[in-house]
């Protein structure tokens, strides 16, 4: 078979299971097929679940990840199965959201990225996390992420 981009990938087309652990898990990447093209790539996980460090109860939130590659794109069934490991870890909203950004800085070298972590109420009051990387790069179509502030059943 002819070698391709895509040949060393691990994960993509096998049974993969769910890592025990955001640590223990492997994102993969692939070349960039448009090097030369500044483009956003977004990633919506509406149904991310981790759990609350200290009680152990879940935690559910909708995450909106958005990056301009580089030399690099994340291969997605990698980062589901990244993002699938986080449902028996405990952290804090905070430290999870800044934890996937950061993975994703040091593993794949995006020009920029930024993630929204929208959290689903803990305790009676819904908390959102935002980081990026820096400011957007000048003249990218960046939309809205779309996810509406908290506001319950009304």
């Amino acid at each position: 078979m002819a070698e391709t981009i895509y040949s060393g990938l691990t994960q993509l087309g096998a049974a993969t299971s769910i890592p025990a652990s955001p640590d223990d898990a492997v994102i993969e990447k692939v070349p960039n097929p448009e090097p030369n093209t500044r483009y956003l790539v977004r990633f919506a996980a509406p149904e991310f679940t981790t759990l609350c460090p200290l009680t152990g109860q879940p935690d559910f939130a909708h995450l909106v990840i958005d990056y301009v590659p580089g030399e690099f794109l994340v291969e997605s069934k990698s980062l589901k199965l990244y993002l699938a490991s986080f449902r028996n870890h405990g952290a804090f909203h905070e430290a999870c959201t800044i934890a996937i950004a950061r993975r994703l800085v040091a593993e794949i070298s995006p020009e920029w990225l930024r993630i929204g972590g929208y959290w689903y109420p803990r305790g009676g009051i819904p908390i959102d996390v935002f980081y990026q990387t820096g400011p957007a790069p000048e003249g990218l179509w960046l939309p809205d992420q779309g996810v509406a502030s908290y506001r319950g059943r009304g």
